[in-house]
Parts: structure tokens; C-alpha cells; sequence
């Protein structure tokens, strides 16, 4: 701060940023946030630029993401992601990323600035209602009006966003406001609560349901993998002790229990009647779930309506929505498993587990000769590699690094082929194609806070590519160590699919408007413009090689894999 300066909004912002443990602000600047921008620059806050709000948007939700896991570990760890963006426009280009960090419960504080309240009856230029724009994505959604309540606002954000079930929450940032002059200070954080154990009658219930089946089945869900190893840790205890069957909800993004156990099944993929049969059975337990229906309408129920089902999580809207539950205990996760753990595990016998184990094992073996086919494609006489090569290919070479993803077509080969350890993994629940790119970048980021990182690759589609293929220039421009490996197949493959799934036929029938790359974008220049190294990769076995020397060098490195369908 410069002599003549005052104490103003902006500084206190920061300064509160700073104590709450926050060290990075993602952001893009305008005008309105050009108070803030000075006050960062006096700041040991380090700003990472993105080159479009929506990239920045990402980017923090990236970290976020990855950062919780590391907060899991050391209490001291601040997991939210701030970003900073500009006025009405700039939110708006922010909101579909805004839309995937709230779908994937990644703890962001998301700010704007906005004209001067006694400005904004001349309607001047970038114009708009910020609150409510941003209210449908996050949990809190508002505006600080007067410098003396911002440090109530802002401890209230971290704390809502912080909160289970984790979220975005939103604050408009007025140039008068930030600009005021204030002797106010930063609040004390404070202790952030879970979820709590549950309702004991409701988790004795959900016992005597479990115990009473005949064929349990358990959907784990990423709320699961939200609460820590220790969650994951108690989803295996309860299988376990209740003999059940396990899969990963539809559209699952987190590893909420581990692949290789051997009462994992499989995930359930977004197609009505495979979920359904998966998911036939007399009691289902759902833990921390809320993703778990398909993309589109579907004719026949996914879980028959005389099923028994049960809900575990701790948030309370996703619990009985789209199946009656019979028994439904609100808490964390871990907590809520572990005491449920305990109540069951005097209920069933041994032998009722291994008769259940049994069960297990046939299901298993059937699922998995038809999981196995996934990515493989039929293109015999085509060079370049299925998408199940390149999974294969990419777990040897990079088989302990974090993964975030946004394959789209390639996500269930590489489900079904690797083996994936908890916190290792993150993907885009909400769908909309650019946030993986840009949740890459953030996640490296996080990493690079650690005293030994993890090495971080991006498995992104093509098509998800060409969304924000400038994300690399803020992982060239802050020297972050990431590799992304696009798997080009240079088209929209899931509208190809969706297309035969929705209007039936043969693939020949159809001309498929707007959705193949012809001409192709040259990914790899594009990739060097922006500040990365980047090579093509043409054939299966040159992707190994390629991966490995990739992770080998500092630095940001972009594979463009080309595969067939």
C-alpha cells in the first residue's frame, strides 16, 4: 500500500483472504476490479491469470477439488478456490463452470465486481442483476452493499462454502465499496461442522434393512469420496460386514471406493437398461450419491418401486429424490457408515455373507466380460489406437498420477481398465464440456503446494479441448508441471451416440451436422502458441514412450493422441 493510501474494502479483502490461509487468486480483470488488482499486488497473494473468466472459473475449481483431498490430511490446508471476476459479462461468460463446480461440490468463493451503487440508474455499459444470475449455481448468492459488513460476508461465504455438502457461494464486489475507506478487520474463520453421524432410529432401521435382504447392492456416491479416505475406508467396512455388491454411481467423478476390492462390480454407465439391471435387487443402500439417472428420459424405472432402498448423506435434498427411501440417515458419509457399521454388524452371520459373496462373484464375472469390450471400437484396419489402448498405454506410464478428466467417450474405458486409487481422480460431473481443461490447470496448481506432488495429467477429449485450448497459456505462464493427453478422435462422438440412441438406425443413415472437425484443428501449434511443447501421436505404440518422456520433463506438455471409434 502506498504513503498516501487508506485502509480500504480491497485491503481488507485481501487481508482476510490472507489470513483465512487463502494463497492464490484466480481471476480476469477489468475495471471495476482494478482496486482489488492493486491491493493483490502489495499482497504475498499470488493472481493466476486465465485468459477467459470461464477458464478461471475452472481453474479454481480444479484446485478446490484437489486441494480438499489434501485438507483430508492436514487440517491446516485452506481447500477453497477464490476467483475474482468482471461485473455482469464476466459472470456470465464464468457460469458454466460456475455450473460444474456446483454440480461437483467444489468449495469456491466466486466474486465480481460491479458499477458503484450510486451509479447503476444510468444503467451504464456491462449492466447486470450479478446475485441473481449466480444464484442458481451456488448455495449463497449476494451482494456486499456497505464496507463495514464485508467481513461478515466473507467469513459467512468461506464457512457456507466450506460447509457439507461443499459449494460455490457469490459476492458482487461494488467499485464504491471496495474503494471505501474502512478501519474494520478480518473475522476469525472458525471450526467448519460435518455432517454428524445421523439419526440413531433412522440408522437402526437401515440396519434391519440390511440385514433382512436377500441380495444387498451398495451405489457409492462422490459425496463418499468428499469426505475423505476415511469415508471410502468405511464403504469398505459395510460391504464387508453386509456381504453387498458395490458400484459407483451414474456419472460417478471421484473414486469412492476401491476398484480392485473384490466386492467392486462396476460403475453403472448412463444407459437405462444396463443401470437398470445393475441396479435389480431387493435392498439397494445409496451413500452419498447424487448424479444417479441418465442423461436423457428413459422409459422403464432404473430401480423397481418394491425395492427397498435406503440413503446415506449429508445432504438432505439428494436423499430420497429420485427413489422412495425407506430408510434415510442425513450425516457425513464416514461417520454415518461407520455407525451403521456398527449396528449391522451383530445382525449378519458369516454365513449369510459368504451366501452373499457368492452372489457377488457370478454378478462380477458377467459384468465384467461386458464392461471389458468398452473403448475397444471395431475399426480392425485403422492406425490409429482405440481408446482403450491409449487408457492402457497411459496407465503404464502414468499409473500413480492424478487424473483429471474430461474424455467424455474415452471416461468408461478408462474406468472400467484402471484400477484407480481414492484421491486420485476427478472428473466433470455437471457435463458441460471446457471444465476439465482448466480444472487440469488449477490441479496442478494444488500440487505444486505440495512437499512431493503428484504428477498431474489431463485426459481430455478433443472436443472438450477446443472449448478453452487457452487454459495452457496460465499453465505455461506460472511454469506448472501438467501433461495433457488429448484423445482426438476428431468429432463429438457422445452426440453421435446420443443420436442413434435417441432416433434409433445405423450410424451410415445419419449425415451428423455440426459434428466432426473437418478440417481438423492443428492441436499441437495451437498448444506451443499458448507456451506448452507438444507433439502428435499417431500410433498406439508410440503413446507410452511419448507419456513417460511427457512426465520426465518440468514443465507443461500437450499430447495430441489421435484414436478411432
Amino acid at each position: 500500500m502506498t504513503d498516501t493510501a487508506e485502509h480500504t474494502g480491497s485491503d481488507l479483502f485481501v487481508e482476510a483472504l490472507e489470513q483465512y490461509g487463502v494463497d492464490y487468486l484466480f481471476g480476469n480483470p477489468g475495471t471495476t476490479e482494478l482496486p482489488l488488482m492493486d491491493a493483490v499486488s502489495q499482497s504475498e497473494l499470488e493472481y493466476i491469470l486465465g485468459l477467459h473468466e470461464d477458464v478461471a472459473v475452472g481453474m479454481a475449481g480444479g484446485y478446490a477439488q484437489t486441494r480438499r483431498y489434501h485438507s483430508h490430511h492436514d487440517e491446516s490446508i485452506m481447500p477453497v478456490g477464490v476467483v475474482n471476476l468482471h461485473i455482469a459479462p464476466g459472470l456470465a461468460h464464468g457460469l458454466g463452470n460456475l455450473y460444474a463446480a456446483s454440480i461437483t461440490g467444489a468449495p469456491l468463493v466466486v466474486t465480481a465486481g460491479n458499477h458503484s451503487t450510486d451509479f447503476r440508474h444510468e444503467e451504464p455499459i456491462l449492466s447486470g442483476d450479478l446475485t441473481e444470475m449466480a444464484d442458481q449455481f451456488c448455495k449463497w448468492s449476494d451482494e456486499v452493499l456497505d464496507v463495514e459488513a464485508l467481513p461478515t460476508m466473507l467469513r459467512r461465504a468461506f464457512r457456507v462454502a466450506m460447509t457439507p455438502p461443499t459449494g460455490p457461494v457469490f459476492l458482487g464486489l461494488p467499485l464504491d465499496v471496495m474503494l471505501a475507506e474502512t478501519d474494520a478487520e478480518p473475522e476469525r474463520l472458525g471450526p467448519i461442522p460435518n455432517g454428524g453421524s445421523g439419526d440413531p432410529a433412522q440408522l437402526e432401521h437401515a440396519a434391519e434393512l440390511l440385514a433382512e435382504a436377500d441380495e444387498p447392492v451398495m451405489v457409492v456416491g462422490d459425496h463418499v469420496a468428499r469426505s475423505g479416505a476415511d469415508a471410502v475406508a468405511a464403504a469398505v467396512d459395510l460391504a464387508e460386514t453386509t456381504g453387498a455388491r458395490v458400484h459407483g454411481e451414474i456419472l460417478t467423478c471421484e473414486v469412492d471406493f476401491p476398484t480392485d476390492h473384490e466386492q467392486w462390480v462396476s460403475y453403472i454407465p448412463p444407459n437405462d437398461s444396463l443401470a437398470s439391471m445393475l441396479m435389480d435387487t431387493d435392498t439397494i443402500a445409496f451413500v452419498g450419491c447424487s448424479t444417479n439417472t441418465t442423461l436423457t428420459r428413459y422409459e422403464e424405472t432404473l430401480v423397481d418401486p418394491e425395492t427397498t432402498c435406503i440413503h446415506v448423506g449429508d445432504d438432505a435434498w439428494q436423499l430420497g429424490k429420485n427413489q422412495t427411501a425407506d430408510a434415510a440417515v442425513i450425516g457425513d458419509p464416514g461417520l454415518a457408515l461407520q455407525e451403521l457399521n456398527e449396528r449391522v454388524s451383530s445382525k449378519v452371520s458369516e454365513e449369510t455373507v459368504t451366501e452373499r459373496l457368492e452372489t457377488v462373484t457370478a454378478v462380477k464375472e458377467m459384468v465384467d466380460a461386458k464392461m471389458s469390450q468398452m473403448g475397444t471400437g471395431d475399426a480392425e484396419d485403422d492406425p490409429r489406437a482405440s481408446k482403450a489402448e491409449l487408457v492402457d498405454a497411459l496407465e503404464r506410464a502414468a499409473g500413480d498420477a492424478y487424473i483429471v478428466d474430461e474424455g467424455v467417450t474415452s471416461k468408461y474405458a478408462m474406468l472400467t481398465r484402471w484400477d484407480l486409487a481414492p484421491e486420485q481422480y476427478i472428473s466433470n460431473k455437471g457435463g458441460g464440456l471446457g471444465y476439465g481443461l482448466p480444472a487440469a490447470v488449477g490441479a496442478a496448481v494444488a500440487e505444486s503446494q505440495r512437499d512431493e506432488p503428484r504428477e498431474v495429467v489431463g485426459f481430455i477429449g478433443d472436443g472438450s479441448y477446443l472449448y478453452y485450448p487457452h487454459s495452457i497459456y496460465s499453465a505455461a505462464r506460472h511454469d506448472l508441471d501438467l501433461t495433457v493427453v488429448v484423445s482426438d478422435n476428431r468429432n463429438y462422438r457422445i452426440l453421435k451416440d446420443n443420436t442413434l440412441g435417441l432416433l434409433g438406425g445405423e450410424e451410415a443413415e445419419y449425415d451428423f451436422v455440426g459434428m466432426d472437425f473437418e478440417p481438423p484443428v492443428d492441436i499441437v501449434q495451437n498448444a506451443q502458441s499458448h507456451g506448452a511443447r507438444a507433439e502428435l501421436v499417431e500410433t498406439p505404440d508410440e503413446i507410452e514412450d511419448a507419456v513417460s518422456a511427457a512426465m520426465e520433463r518440468e514443465g507443461t506438455d500437450v499430447l495430441d493422441v489421435l484414436v478411432h471409434d
